[in-house]
């Protein structure tokens, strides 16, 4: 014998409950799938995540006063790398003006620090 109970059809279910005058409540395009280990979906999202292990915006982030100054790292942070592009949120106008004039000089820095030696431009968005 199995572990689990059949799994009847929906169709099934709702003959059933007609049968016996239990309505049927579950959405008609919801599908079940079957019940995993919590343990391995939680190791699954740590290593999606990269929970607990360093990454390349990890560093950036740890390095970004160097990178931008103390004065301009206060109104920004880098966000995300999207393929060779950093992605770089400014909270001020005057802060995205004056990483946008040095950002050649950003991505020099930049691509001295290990794992970012390919990125090639800034995005720098308002936010």
């Amino acid at each position: 014998m199995g572990d689990s109970p059949h799994a009847f059809s929906k169709l099934a279910e709702e003959l059933v409950g007609d049968l016996r005058g239990v309505p049927f409540r579950e959405p008609q395009r919801q599908v079940k799938r079957p019940t995993r280990p919590l343990a391995a979906l939680v190791e699954e999202l740590m290593v999606k995540h990269q929970v607990g292990r360093p990454s390349t915006e990890q560093t950036i982030r740890d390095h970004w006063v160097e990178l931008v100054g103390a004065a301009n790292a206060a109104y920004s942070h880098a966000v995300r790398i999207d393929g060779k592009r950093l992605v770089v949120i400014a909270a001020h106008a005057v802060v995205r003006n004056e990483i946008f004039h040095h950002r050649e000089e950003i991505l020099q820095r930049l691509r001295l620090l290990p794992g970012c030696e390919t990125l090639k431009s800034l995005n720098i968005r308002a936010g």
